[in-house]
């Protein structure tokens, strides 16, 4: 309230020592919330009837000064002082004209009741503070997507069909709506009367406001782990840190999107997360199809986060911003995402400020990849390895975002860690823990192998309700996710043998000056490709089997024109330190990759494929032999 003049007198009206009384100026969207009875008000006349004259003193406070109390003619238009006699309570107001000669203005702003979002009512005009998550343009009005501290509403502003309303306001903006509640599509949708941008302190105290209730609601859930296992302590106070940024991301309206391996272990992953962000996206929305536009999951066949998917997803994206308006998605890499190879897909993000996280159990290249990420879980950062599966870990990530997913995710770090051939010391407790809610070990491995081959053929479609019926979460029939997985598994061991007979005859064989043993077969010419197992799959079987023949320290390689997949058991090497050494002693070679310490894959160009091989022989014949380290993971590019 300030002071606007000094009415007959000319006195300076801002003088504390000022007597004389006041005549409020209100400003045009004052209500009868901010008048009082005995109060003398600046009013204009816009009506004559015979028993008097109507006034406004706002745009929305009008009533009658009778002719009783009039002290002389008045014609629309004509401005006078006048005195709040009455409000009764119909919301009729009375007035008589004020007896005063010399008085002080102040003016009146108008300072609406704020109401919350999860306090709205159908039928009520309110008024809302928040911001803008979404602009959306219909063929009919503009819908805005409004955040404050309590809750996300749809707001409907109508210009013309189709017609941009409020131009001026724009993503991110904090901003005044007012309008009446209604529902549309079950839920609720405020029909908007007038969209104000705030600014100064108004905007910076919604903010803060909206900000710290937001930290507040996106706290994760405080569970206790599946099974006690101090090496997973660390890992599971970052999960926590996760958990609380994605729901935060949620909270805000902001799309997720969700890139994993395509394979058993980062379906594992992927899936259980899937449920509990699309549980918490439908109750914190309110709308039962709000996950179709704020979720999405898709795999990745590369061990890395390839410039191909990077560009679809960014196109995707920004495809996203253009025609629903709305805000640019968080990226979530899911057994992926850790290594150098990396970077370029993140540099590519970085132009549009996409925030990135990453949970993943590869070995990671911290330096290179931490900068230009929000969040960053893995083993390795906390002297563990890959052992912990990333699996494992995003059970609990789940169930800090939701914990009602629980029941349904008991087996599924079991079937992540025997997809990856973990060798935890706490497997036993995994499988333990699936078995009470009757899946056998037998099944945990037929789970898996039918995710690996649904994987396969999937290629880069998510198929989430077959892979969510193979996995059994989620899934409403029992029977058929034990026919699925029957059927599955049962297919893709029949693959497997076939294609380790073709290859078998090929496999060569030598003998290290370390005493392993090296297996090398020549995938390109010797083995079925385009079909399941694939180049990956077929080595680490291959492998396995070598491994059980010998009982001994084995390297297994599976080559192709410009690739090579590598299988170590009992070698102590380190495959990402061995790509990076290629890469400079064999010039022209264009050597990389990455993946475990003894589990990985490499990339080189064509013409230098004997050169490299050869190379990467000589370092593994220097490795160490340790009969305790085997290769306990699983890549299957």
């Amino acid at each position: 309230m300030t002071v606007e003049n000094a009415g007959d007198s000319g006195a300076d009206a801002s003088s504390s020592s000022d007597s004389r009384p006041i005549v409020y100026d209100l400003a045009p969207n004052c209500t009868l919330d901010e008048v009082a009875e005995g109060n003398d008000y600046h009013a204009v006349v816009n009506g004559v009837v015979d028993y008097g004259v109507f006034v406004d003193i706002s745009d929305v406070v009008s009533g009658l000064v009778h002719e009783s109390n009039l002290d002389r003619s008045y014609d629309v238009g004509d401005r006078l002082v006048v005195r709040l006699d009455e409000i009764r309570d119909n919301g009729d107001v009375s007035f008589s004209v004020a007896d005063i000669e010399s008085y002080r203005t102040e003016t009146v702003d108008h300072e609406p009741t704020i109401t919350a979002i999860t306090d709205l009512e159908t039928g009520e005009s309110v008024t809302i503070e928040g911001e803008v998550a979404q602009i959306k343009q219909t063929g009919g009005p503009t819908v805005f997507r409004i955040v404050d501290q309590s809750g996300i509403v749809a707001c409907a502003a109508f210009e013309d069909a189709g017609v941009r309303a409020y131009p001026e306001v724009a993503l991110d903006d904090v901003v005044r709506v007012t309008g009446t509640v209604e529902e549309h599509d079950d839920a609720a949708q405020i029909e908007v009367d007038g969209v104000d941008r705030l600014s100064g302190d108004a905007e910076a105290e919604a903010r803060e406001r909206i900000d710290t209730a937001l930290t507040e609601r996106a706290a994760p859930h405080a569970v206790d782990p599946f099974v006690e296992w101090p090496a997973f302590e660390p890992i599971h106070e970052e999960l926590e840190e996760v958990a609380r940024l994605l729901r935060r991301t949620v909270l805000e309206g902001r799309p997720i999107r969700v890139r994993h391996h395509a394979d058993g272990d980062g379906m594992c992953a992927a899936l259980p997360v899937q449920l509990a962000l699309e549980r918490f996206i439908e109750r914190t929305h309110g709308d039962d199809g709000a996950s179709r536009h704020l979720f999405k999951r898709l795999p990745s066949k590369a061990p890395f986060y390839e410039m191909e998917d990077v560009t679809r997803d960014l196109n995707f994206a920004l495809e996203g911003r253009s025609r629903h308006g709305q805000k640019l998605p968080l990226l979530l890499m899911l057994d992926n995402g850790s290594t150098e190879e990396d970077v370029p897909a993140y540099r590519n993000l970085a132009h549009y400020d996409v925030p990135i996280a990453v949970v993943d159990h590869h070995h990671p290249d911290p330096e290179a990849v931490d900068p230009l990420l929000d969040a960053h879980v893995n083993p390795y950062l906390h002297g563990e390895d890959y052992r912990i599966t990333t699996g494992m870990m995003c059970v609990e990530l789940a169930r800090m975002i939701d914990p009602s997913v629980t029941e349904e995710l008991r087996h599924v770090p079991a079937v992540a860690g025997l997809s990856d051939r973990s060798k935890a010391e706490v497997m036993d407790e995994f499988v333990a823990l699936a078995e009470r809610e009757g899946y056998s070990r037998a099944d945990l491995g037929a789970i898996g192998e039918a995710l690996d081959y649904a994987a396969h053929w999937l290629r880069y479609s998510d198929g989430q309700s077959l892979v969510n019926d193979v996995l059994d979460v989620d899934c409403d029939d029992p029977a058929r996710h034990e026919e699925l997985v029957a059927f599955l598994s049962e297919r893709a061991e029949r693959d497997v043998d076939r294609q380790l007979d073709a290859v078998e005859p090929h496999v060569e064989h030598e003998r290290l000056a370390n005493d392993a043993h090296l297996y090398r077969i020549d995938l390109d010419r010797f083995a079925h490709r385009f079909t399941y197992p694939a180049p990956g799959k077929t080595t680490g079987q291959l492998h396995d089997r070598k491994v059980q023949e010998t009982g001994d320290s084995v390297i297994t390689i599976g080559y192709g024109p410009d690739f090579a997949v590598l299988r170590s058991d009992g070698v102590r090497l380190d495959i990402p330190q061995m790509v990076a050494e290629l890469n400079e002693e064999v010039v022209g070679g264009g050597v990389s990759g990455g993946g475990h310490l003894v589990v990985g894959s490499i990339k080189f160009v064509k013409g230098m494929r004997e050169e490299v091989i050869d190379s990467l022989v000589e370092k593994m014949a220097d490795a160490a032999i340790d009969d305790d380290l085997s290769s306990t993971a699983s890549i299957d590019d």
